[in-house]
């Protein structure tokens, strides 16, 4: 069985993307996430096309959480069970996770998967910010009063949250910022000691892997980025993985693709073979970092 988490950056732009990303991993479960669509927009006929069901939380401009499924899909819940808040700044975002589509959840297969859009949180300090803590510890309640940690469960998504330094291009630069402040990390890591291991993490111990790279100019291929895209599952998924990678062939080229690379992660036995780009980038971004220090260092 093979389960994926990508933040698409939008369903109805990337769905040429999707569909080519489909055919190359070939997942059993894709959860994504910043669909951007409402639920009468998203594109299910295509998805049933590539073989698979499709469930969707969206509003329309912003956020929006799917999942995709060719092992079915059954007991689907959105925002944690309870009706989206109605919005008291439109306008605004980020600020009323409540009231924004960012957590669906569905069995497929035998597994409980949950994908999640966790708020930016923008400033540090913030409203946006706060809002985002109050997210996460909503997610944690629901974990608390709706799951167990003895039973099959994943959660997968943009959780906006780099856990450890190992995670982001530059800890120095982002020390004390979104996504790596104490605070943000230490709501990533209750969700862990509620009984979530980090898949990736379990089979990766190097740094400079990432899932997001900004779109600025060079930043992906200088590889400034941060692994804030993540699958967290219980003990009993977790001991079943036997593979875990980021597709970063899936950032690049065109059409123009998300600023989020896929995770993947593969449970009793590999699924369907593909290259990551890892290995061949590996060379490519050493010699661009360290012409970059030439450069300072001769003063040009």
């Amino acid at each position: 069985m093979r389960i994926a988490t990508w933040n698409v950056n939008s369903l109805k732009a990337r769905l040429e993307k999707v569909s080519w990303w489909l055919e190359r991993a070939r997942p059993d479960v894709l959860l994504m996430q910043e669909t951007k669509l409402t639920d009468a927009s998203a594109p299910v006929a295509a998805f049933r096309e590539a073989g698979y069901e499709l469930a969707h939380h969206g509003e329309g401009r912003w956020n929006g959480v799917a999942i995709a499924s060719r092992l079915g899909i059954v007991d689907v819940v959105t925002n944690f069970g309870v009706p989206l808040a109605p919005a008291k700044t439109e306008d605004a975002g980020d600020d009323e996770p409540l009231a924004e589509a960012r957590m669906i959840a569905a069995t497929c297969g035998g597994v409980r998967v949950v994908s999640v859009y966790a708020p930016n949180g923008r400033t540090v300090g913030s409203p946006f910010y706060e809002a985002k803590l109050a997210w996460y510890e909503r997610l944690a309640r629901w974990l608390e009063e709706s799951a167990s940690p003895a039973e099959p469960l994943v959660i997968g998504g943009d959780f906006n949250v780099a856990p450890g330094d190992a995670d982001v291009w530059d800890a120095q630069a982002a020390h004390g910022g979104t996504h790596v402040s104490p605070r943000e990390r230490e709501a990533f890591f209750n969700l862990v000691r509620w009984g979530l291991v980090d898949i990736y993490r379990l089979h990766h111990s190097e740094p400079g892997r990432y899932t997001w790279w900004d779109y600025r100019a060079g930043d992906f291929h200088k590889n400034f980025g941060m692994r804030i895209d993540h699958l967290v599952a219980t003990r009993p998924v977790a001991e079943r993985t036997v593979w875990a990678e980021i597709d970063r062939e899936a950032r690049k080229g065109k059409p123009i693709p998300s600023d989020h690379a896929p995770l993947v992660m593969d449970l009793d036995e590999p699924g369907h073979p593909f290259d990551a780009g890892w290995a061949s980038a590996d060379e490519r971004i050493a010699a661009r970092l360290e012409k970059g220090r030439g450069s300072v260092r001769s003063g040009t």
